[in-house]
């Protein structure tokens, strides 16, 4: 088909099919990237074929249909790489109950260790993390500059780190 009188009738015709045939694509196909590469597909597809097109008939009805097919091939496509081996899923679910199973530990942990802080330390941690305090109004409720707030849940947060990272470590011998 190099005629560039068909070349410019397919062009018009597709320019003008193409809102109608992204909007019905998007409904399947919610993103709009993969929404437009299928368009373009379906316009390279309608290309190859424009010499098979009966002019008697509605090119949008014509254009759709190799749209419904690109849009099987798509999501075809991608249904096949999403989907994992049953290995992969077991494997994925042990590590998530291995994670969980570490966040239990150190929770444990934290409950441990922030009894082992002092009482001025536990009470800045649990008025800054606990109750949502401020700084400033922890500085005044203890007579303490903002300053030496932040530095004190600085050593307290240290020390917790220090304590949990030893206790993980006294379980895994």
């Amino acid at each position: 088909m190099s005629n560039p009188c068909d070349h410019e009738r397919f062009t018009r015709l597709l320019l003008e099919a193409e809102p109608t045939m992204l909007r019905s694509i998007l409904v399947i196909v919610p993103n709009r990237t993969d929404a437009r590469d299928i368009l373009q597909e379906t316009a390279v597809a309608l290309w190859r074929q424009f010499e098979t097109y009966d002019s008697n008939r509605p090119f949008l009805n014509w254009a759709m249909g190799f749209a419904r097919i690109e849009t099987r091939r798509f999501v075809a496509r991608e249904t096949r790489r999403a989907q994992l081996s049953s290995d992969a899923i077991a494997v994925l679910e042990q590590e998530m109950n291995d994670v969980q199973g570490f966040i239990v530990q150190v929770q444990s942990h934290l409950g441990s260790c922030i009894k082992k802080l002092g009482d001025k330390q536990r009470t800045l941690i649990q008025g800054y993390y606990l109750e949502g305090r401020s700084p400033k109004w922890l500085a005044e409720k203890g007579n303490q500059t903002v300053e030496a707030v932040y530095k004190s849940i600085q050593r307290a947060r240290r020390d917790l780190q220090f304590c949990i990272e030893h206790q993980t470590r006294k379980d895994l011998l």
